[in-house]
């Protein structure tokens, strides 16, 4: 009879991988984020990897906002087109490094746009940093030979829910000219504006920016005042995904893909939290909240789970062993590993499934559908031919590679 592969480090770090839900501007090499620093004249609160991490980059955080703070100083070394190409690059390395062989690295372009570069510089300098790196790692022997499937990527573009005066000089300005509106209708109008100048630089310069999301605050920031954006962006064939269910209730994740068309959702961690539960329409928590489950897993709505970030911004999830994602699975979710951001979570794509793993007891099947999954329901930049293809290639390199640990494990047997 023969013996099941063992899920070790080396197995995990070689098969091939996605990253659906990986911020740019939060997964930065450490030491590019001082050395960018210092060549801008940009103030950190150390200039060594040792004091950022314990300043900054933490291993717990005591909320969100606290997690986020971070992010003003990678978004600041990140306003010219020089050190987007560079991040992006590093970025795409340092994935494929560790068998990622899909991303879709996602970043809030207006948070980059200043005096001295548009929108549209800012996306085409991600763009190149990402593709230049593409073309090198696809120019392997191994990849070139068809031995092993290539490296590919999307870009996912941002919306904010929210945003203030310190969200950067495209925003300023936004503020300048709402000056006299309700802030809800700056929000909305501001998104609206974003979907369609995305529409129209995918289009323009062919980039393959292949989704549109909406991040920050969810609570009193409803995704449904960002209907007008997400309709634009379904109406132009741009894919949605939308952050919720990671710091608010079950509602938020319903409004993601009823309002908003969500394909995914990010996080989703709070599906089945009935304690978050705030409108008090819903008489009964517990129904409602199984009614929305069934509905996901029927349309096979994707979540983007984030294990490390989680646990880093929620101070009442004591340990992974209580994470939704037991649940998830338990329910037969369609569900996705991800990062959020390498360095502000201080991870990697093979110690988030390593930590799957560990907390939930997954077994080898469990991880491969898990895993092929996120190629499957990723947001592919080409045809539907095209993607089934690559997706093949990606599961006949995923099989070769357990037949070869299996016949390792026989023979140490």
């Amino acid at each position: 009879m023969m013996s099941t592969p063992i899920i070790s480090k080396d197995f995990l770090r070689e098969i091939p991988k996605t990253d659906l839900h990986v911020h740019l501007d939060g997964s930065l090499r450490v030491g590019t984020l001082i050395e960018l620093a210092r060549d801008r004249n940009v103030e950190l609160p150390s200039y060594t990897e040792e004091g950022l991490y314990e300043l900054v980059f933490k291993e717990r955080y005591p909320s969100l906002v606290d997690y986020l703070r971070g992010f003003q100083y990678t978004t600041a070394v990140m306003q010219d087109p020089d050190g987007i190409e560079r991040v992006a690059y590093e970025f795409a390395w340092d994935n494929f490094n560790e068998g990622v062989r899909y991303i879709e690295p996602r970043f809030a372009p207006q948070l980059h746009v200043n005096d001295n570069q548009t929108l549209e510089d800012v996306l085409r300098a991600a763009n190149r940093g990402l593709k230049r790196a593409q073309q090198e790692i696809n120019a392997r022997a191994e990849i070139e030979s068809g031995a092993e499937p290539p490296f590919a990527y999307g870009i996912i573009v941002c919306a904010l829910r929210m945003f203030n005066r310190e969200f950067g000089e495209y925003y300023r300005k936004v503020l300048e000219v709402h000056a006299h509106s309700d802030p809800k209708d700056v929000f909305r109008l501001t998104s609206t504006e974003l979907a369609k100048a995305t529409v129209n630089i995918r289009a323009d310069y062919g980039l393959p920016i292949v989704g549109f999301d909406l991040a920050g605050q969810e609570d009193g920031y409803p995704a449904a005042d960002h209907w007008p954006a997400f309709q634009h962006a379904h109406e132009n064939f741009l894919k949605r995904t939308v952050h919720a269910g990671e710091a608010y209730g079950p509602e938020s994740i319903f409004q993601a893909i009823t309002e908003l068309h969500a394909h995914r959702v990010g996080h989703g961690y709070h599906l089945f939290s009935a304690d978050h539960i705030s409108d008090t329409s819903i008489q009964d928590k517990d129904e409602y909240i199984r009614e929305l489950a069934e509905f996901i897993a029927d349309r096979r709505i994707t979540l983007e789970v984030c294990l490390s970030s989680n646990l880093q911004t929620d101070p009442t999830l004591k340990s992974l062993d209580d994470h939704a994602f037991s649940k998830m699975w338990k329910a037969r979710l369609s569900v996705t590993l991800c990062t959020d951001n390498r360095l502000v979570s201080r991870t990697n794509m093979s110690r988030e499934l390593e930590l799957a793993v560990n907390h939930f007891s997954l077994r080898p099947r469990d991880l491969r559908h898990i895993v092929i999954y996120g190629f499957k329901r990723s947001f592919y930049p080409g045809t539907y031919i095209e993607k089934r293809a690559y997706v093949r290639r990606v599961i006949d390199y995923y099989e070769s590679i357990e037949k070869r640990y299996q016949g390792v494990q026989e023979s140490d047997g």
